[in-house]
């Protein structure tokens, strides 16, 4: 790629915060990437007027089950495999032979930088967007979807340590770009494989700039206000460039720089968070059956005005979607930077993701919420937009969590901004490394075309900043919701080569006991 064409797309973006100006421009963008959004259309069911399950939704979950049972409901029954193969208990099988195992990071780095891309504000404020449009029945569709979408990201994420490439200076190179490339080409579609890896490559760019980052910036921002009590226009725009130079010193230093932060700071935020959601749902212990009877019956008797069994079916698999990424390919291009000669041992590790992000942090932050509600005592379900009115404000996402906490831990304003601005910053690092990677596979792996795309990002952090929210949501969830339908044609080709490296992996295992 020239000089003057990646120019012209430093212009092209840099220009986005002048046109963002324009008032009309939300409308705009939510008119424009709403059908992205369903871009492989949707289906129309005559019977319930009104409502469409996206194409996307049935590829999603029935790739997910298919992979479940095709492996032998893998998400159980090597569970415990994969939690002895991130505390390192088979490290040694990689040591035996001559040849040094390729990858930059190690199992538990390779994990902390994935979760650190999944776990983020769509577990605050994305749970409460799910619960205040599909009411308390979408919880039991994120976990659902969460459970099985642990057996697609193990598919995944063999597959992108499997075919990844390994630059001449050790830098690793891999996700869906080179296994549907690499993986096709060995079925004889070659020209498939292309097509769909630099469509995958182009999407992920975009899902970068949005849900890995504007959508981030955007709920820290709002947060860091409400808390502050900030007023002015400009006040987002100076917290968003606040996080653009926080977020630049870390992502020029590369993936391993990127891994000694997360392997840091996810585990912390990931347990202060947890322990704060704990300490609520102890101290209301007697209402904690009431929530999960509400979860379990409003799943498919959900209350009138809420669209319905399959709205909030769709409501909860979307945000779970957006949540654990599972089927997006996303998490597989970090897992390919691990140290180790068996694709599948972090496959496995992969399969924890979806796990702790939806089963566990998701599921966490719903109950806050439904015990907070109580019997729609404080706002009503089914909010347009996820908009619901709490002590006469509207409000929306984060801000229902807050309101959430704020009611049972005095101090929960400011650990629950920390929280949220810390989710908020390592999900764009992780989203950085994602977006650079497939950055580089359609524009070529030079330092001019690494630091474009660096300055691209760190440009729609203060975007998103200062961006409306609707507007926001609305491109991420088009350009996450997209990445499904390259990347799942891809594990439907390939998925029996994982068969082969998890035999190849167990058999290993067994070896060495």
């Amino acid at each position: 790629m020239n000089f003057k064409k990646l120019l012209s797309i430093v212009l092209l973006f840099f220009s986005a915060p002048i046109f963002a100006q324009d008032q009309g421009l939300d409308d705009r963008i939510n008119e424009a990437f709403t059908p992205i959004a369903n871009w492989w259309g949707a289906v129309v069911l005559h019977n319930f007027p009104g409502t469409e399950i996206p194409t996307i939704i049935f590829l999603l979950v029935g790739g997910a089950l298919f992979f479940t049972v095709y492996f032998g409901f893998i998400n159980i029954k090597q569970f415990p495999t994969a939690i002895n193969t991130v505390r390192g208990k088979y490290d040694e099988i990689d040591d035996h032979g001559q040849d040094e195992e390729d990858g930059e990071v190690s199992h538990f780095q390779a994990l902390a930088t994935a979760v650190s891309g999944t776990v983020g504000n769509g577990n605050i404020a994305g749970v409460a967007l799910a619960i205040a449009v599909g009411g308390p029945g979408a919880t039991f569709w994120m976990i659902l979807c969460g459970l099985i979408g642990m057996s697609t990201k193990f598919v995944e994420c063999t597959l992108g340590v499997k075919y990844r490439d390994v630059g001449e200076d050790g830098t690793v190179y891999g996700g869906p770009m080179y296994y549907l490339t690499k993986g096709l080409e060995e079925r004889g579609f070659a020209r498939l494989g292309k097509i769909l890896a630099v469509t995958f490559a182009v999407l992920c760019i975009g899902a970068s700039f949005g849900g890995g980052n504007a959508a981030q910036s955007n709920q820290a921002a709002m947060q860091l206000v409400e808390s502050f009590g900030m007023t002015g226009g400009s006040a987002r725009t100076i917290i968003g460039l606040i996080m653009m130079v926080l977020v630049g010193i870390i992502i020029i230093g590369g993936i391993k720089r990127i891994a000694s932060v997360t392997e840091k700071v996810v585990p912390f935020m990931a347990l202060m968070y947890i322990l704060a959601c704990l300490y609520i749902i102890g101290t209301n212990i007697t209402f904690v059956d009431d929530a999960f009877g509400m979860i379990f019956s409003q799943a498919f008797n959900p209350q009138a005005g809420l669209g319905g069994l399959l709205g909030v079916l769709i409501t909860g698999f979307r945000r779970a979607a957006f949540s654990n990424e599972a089927g997006a390919g996303s998490a597989s291009i970090a897992h390919s930077a691990v140290k180790t000669k068996y694709a599948a041992s972090e496959g496995l590790v992969a399969l924890l993701e979806p796990f702790i992000d939806t089963v566990v942090i998701c599921t966490m932050t719903a109950l806050v919420i439904i015990i907070f509600n109580g019997d729609n005592t404080v706002f009503q379900y089914g909010g347009e937009g996820g908009i619901v009115t709490i002590a006469g404000q509207q409000v929306e996402g984060a801000a229902i969590t807050a309101a959430a906490f704020a009611k049972y831990i005095s101090f929960s304003g400011p650990f629950l901004t920390i929280a949220v601005v810390l989710f908020a910053i390592s999900t764009m690092i992780s989203w950085s490394y994602y977006g650079l990677q497939s950055w580089m596979y359609v524009f070529g792996k030079s330092k001019i075309s690494d630091l474009t795309y660096k300055l691209l990002f760190l440009a729609f952090i203060v975007i998103g900043a200062a961006g409306d929210m609707s507007a926001v949501w609305t491109f991420s969830d088009a350009m996450i919701l997209a990445l499904v339908f390259p990347n799942m044609i891809g594990l439907f080709f390939l998925f029996p080569k994982v068969k082969e490296e998890l035999n190849r992996y167990l058999a290993a295992i067994k070896s060495v006991k």
